[in-house]
């Protein structure tokens, strides 16, 4: 079995494995290339135009200064027209140098957000193709927050790794210079900037591993952060006066994380002072080194300038880069998170001979021996379920909360696969068919529906994205689910701004949502419509007309209602009573009455309320 990269724990991550880290790179700029290719070519021809600039303004000011000193004691190879061009040449390569990184700046932003936005879209499409189970499992949850994470934090690894590709060029331009004049000062240079390198390694180390202990407990405090101000939750905060309880859960949390990470800043921040006078020391033995050759005449003044800068410079450039790569190799590790996310694959998938969903329905569904458990649960949500669905058959669910009703339509609707047992349609396995077409025949809505903050006419048409610009079509499910009546309320009609969260939107009763969410279901011409709770926020005079409707539009279709309201339940051909998962009873509303059992004794306690 392969060994999962997370197993390492991440504060011994040694410099090999880092070095190892790098692997991912290659990889991750196949993305910034497909994220924009010409951007991507300007950026690099940009920065490698840049990276000679400082070995060209320090040769060229050494030049200069050489022309000062002779014009000035009478030298013979002075010359104050060559020292005027020359001086002409910095000016313009200093104008050059300040252009080339404005633009190189300007790429890289661009870059950057289209690598983001493209990164996004990456991560969309792939957990569109997960399984419902998988985002029921906190470990996914905090692999697809990492992956998140990284569409935004990964643009600052592309310019980081430009950047160190940048100076790289430069210290080789810099450092062909040095070794021609004294390649002694190569070892002083090494021996200034490796202390500050292993220190920020090893910082580096400590904070990855931190932020990455702090995944679950973080995804907890935008969770706080969310309830404590949105308008969803507003009225439970005041009615319940849960403020202080969020304020003082979000406090522990965020004080336990600044006390961690000021920690190990603190630590960062006095042993990089520490390495920092040692890279000071390392420079001026060099500076002290290169005057000495001036004074002895062993080199020229304009060389001592030349020599010095160069020194400053690719000091500068070392520790820059040599840190860099302490980040570049984090973010590297990184990358694992982002690989990892899109190496989860769903189980649910399209089989390779699909079948395409039968039109119509023959024989119906068969549910045979079917039981499912969730994952990381002993419990059985289903157990041992054996029943039929037939064509056109309209079919109600009934039983307490957690009885198994809303596990058996996802079920069927294959956003789940049997644990044990089998479904069958038309007498074939129903892993056998096209998912796509499946669940283009499953007109579902589900009692926790989403309310998007979109218009009225795109909430509707969510139910059959591919028919959005189907204005007819979108109309004729509001005119059937009875929501085209409330879109006629507001001067803006189907255009109409849903929610409060933008501007100009406007809030819906439970009940007005529910038609919009039900609108939905008419979008397709779906053979099954599965309808879970679909009238719990109306009114009785409401829930009458929606039934009424329904009753009309599933005429020669199969439905499966979920429902607490016996007077909906009713309505069906036939009733199947569940039970802890089980199926407790089966009939029509008569029968169940005459039998005695659990669906009578719910049904008159429902009645009872009602007297």
């Amino acid at each position: 079995m392969a060994k999962n990269r997370n197993t390492i724990p991440i504060e011994n991550i040694s410099f090999k494995e880092r070095l190892s880290a790098l692997k991912n790179l290659p990889n991750f700029f196949k993305l910034v290339w497909k994220s924009s290719p010409s951007k991507t070519i300007i950026s690099f021809a940009l920065r490698i135009f840049r990276s000679a600039m400082p070995v060209a303004l320090l040769y060229v000011g050494k030049l200069i200064i050489d022309q000062v000193v002779a014009l000035n004691t009478n030298d013979p190879s002075g010359n104050l027209h060559l020292l005027w061009k020359l001086v002409a040449l910095e000016f313009g390569l200093a104008i050059l140098s300040g252009a080339l990184s404005r633009m190189i700046n300007l790429a890289d932003s661009l870059l950057g957000d289209l690598f983001s936005n493209y990164t996004s879209i990456q991560i969309m499409k792939h957990a569109a193709t997960l399984d419902l189970d998988q985002f029921e499992d906190s470990v996914f949850y905090d692999k697809l927050e990492r992956a998140r994470q990284q569409t935004v934090g990964r643009t600052v690894l592309l310019s980081q790794v430009m950047s160190q590709v940048q100076d790289f060029i430069s210290m080789a331009f810099l450092l062909t210079a040095l070794i021609a004049f004294n390649p002694w000062l190569i070892l002083l240079l090494l021996l200034a900037i490796i202390p500050s390198f292993l220190g920020e390694s090893y910082f580096t180390s400590k904070n990855y591993a931190l932020s990455r202990s702090q995944t679950p407990e973080r995804r907890e405090l935008d969770y706080l952060r969310y309830l404590g101000a949105s308008d969803e939750t507003a009225k439970e905060v005041k009615i319940f006066g849960l403020a202080d309880f969020i304020i003082a859960r979000f406090r522990t949390l965020s004080d336990k994380f600044y006390g961690d990470n000021s920690k190990l800043a603190i630590k960062r921040s006095i042993w990089g002072t520490f390495f920092s006078i040692l890279g000071t020391m390392g420079y001026y033995a060099a500076y002290g080194f290169i005057i000495y050759d001036t004074v002895t005449g062993k080199t020229s003044v304009g060389s001592l300038t030349f020599l010095a800068g160069s020194f400053r410079q690719l000091s500068a450039l070392m520790e820059t880069m040599l840190s860099r790569f302490t980040i570049v190799s984090q973010g590297a590790i990184y990358l694992n998170d982002f690989i990892d996310f899109f190496e989860i694959k769903p189980k649910i998938t399209r089989p390779e001979k699909a079948l395409a969903f039968p039109n119509p329905i023959k024989t119906g569904f068969v549910f045979e021996n079917v039981s499912f458990q969730y994952r990381n649960t002993d419990k059985w949500a289903t157990r041992h379920l054996s029943f039929q669905l037939n064509p056109g058959e309209k079919l109600a669910l009934v039983g307490e909360n957690g009885a198994g009703k809303t596990t058996l339509v996802k079920l069927l609707s294959r956003l789940y696969d049997p644990t044990e047992g089998q479904i069958l349609l038309d007498g074939i396995d129903l892993k056998r068919y096209d998912l796509d077409d499946l669940r283009h025949n499953m007109g579902v809505i589900f009692q926790d529906y989403i309310r998007y903050q979109m218009t009225f006419y795109q909430n509707i048409a969510v139910g059959n994205i591919k028919e959005i610009e189907n204005e007819a079509l979108v109309k004729r499910a509001a005119e059937e689910s009875l929501a085209d009546q409330l879109a006629l309320k507001y001067p803006d009609n189907y255009q109409q701004w849903l929610g409060r969260k933008f501007n100009d939107g406007v809030e819906l009763s439970g009940g007005e949502w529910q038609k919009v969410a039900l609108a939905r279901a008419y979008m397709k011409d779906a053979q099954v419509l599965i309808l879970d709770e679909p009238t719990a926020a109306l009114d009785a005079r409401a829930e009458y007309e929606v039934f009424q409707r329904f009753a009309q539009l599933t005429k020669g279709k199969s439905a499966v209602l979920i429902s607490h309201r016996f007077s909906t339940a009713r309505l069906a051909d036939r009733i199947l009573v569940l039970d802890n998962g089980t199926l407790l009873e089966s009939g029509t509303h008569e029968e169940l009455i005459k039998a005695g059992g659990r669906y009578a004794e719910l049904f008159n306690l429902q009645a009872m309320g009602y007297q």
